[in-house]
């Protein structure tokens, strides 16, 4: 059992109503609390080049630093505990875009007979271009998922993203297509990588 006073130190992406309820608990137990989820999936992780997204009190920061200096090439203090969350859930919300839309393109591509290739060729190097879209698209191109984050995961995390504007009373209807793909894409294939949402899509087309 931690002492009163220790720190307890949150980094999974567990949504709003998760983060709250380990708040809740830490001031229950007297512990101080960090909430620092992370951007980057297995080969940053495995490098110690993760995106730190923390927050809580400041006297946390000089006791952490050393550990988010062993995961991360960055820290980002974002404020109040609670709010590394709310900054994960914003960019997950882009990532899960990005991805369904980047599958939704090549499907298209491959239906109306374009080489899918020749799209990325067309954007690359301007300002429609992003690395992780080129990543994500080839490997779609290619039917190559090993997992480097699983599909599971990145359903769970689309989820926790309409969760999130349920919160706030906001209607994301684009967001919430989307993780209703992920989510029925993830019952096939959740244990490949997220870019295998493209398959259903493609099924789709078939």
């Amino acid at each position: 059992m931690a002492e009163p006073g220790a720190v307890w130190l949150q980094m999974g992406t567990i949504g709003i109503a998760g983060t709250e309820r380990c708040a809740e608990l830490a001031r229950h137990a007297e512990l101080g609390f960090v909430d620092a989820p992370v951007l980057g999936t297995k080969q940053p992780a495995e490098a110690g080049e993760l995106v730190v997204l923390a927050s809580g009190p400041d006297n946390g920061r000089e006791l952490l630093e050393p550990i988010f200096d062993a995961v991360g090439k960055r820290t980002i203090w974002a404020g109040e505990a609670g709010a590394g969350t709310l900054l994960k859930l914003v960019v997950n919300s882009w990532i899960v875009t990005v991805v369904e839309g980047v599958a939704e393109m090549i499907a298209l591509a491959e239906a109306i007979g374009v080489d899918p290739t020749l799209a990325f060729d067309a954007v690359s190097g301007g300002p429609l271009d992003l690395p992780y879209m080129q990543t994500k698209g080839r490997s779609m191109i290619a039917r190559e998922f090993a997992p480097s984050f699983r599909l599971a995961l990145a359903a769970k995390d689309a989820d926790l993203v309409i969760q999130a504007a349920s919160f706030a009373d906001l209607d994301l209807p684009m967001l919430e297509a989307i993780a209703k793909r992920f989510a029925e894409a993830a019952r096939e294939h959740g244990d490949k990588d997220l870019s295998a949402v493209y398959l259903a899509s493609s099924a789709s087309t078939d």
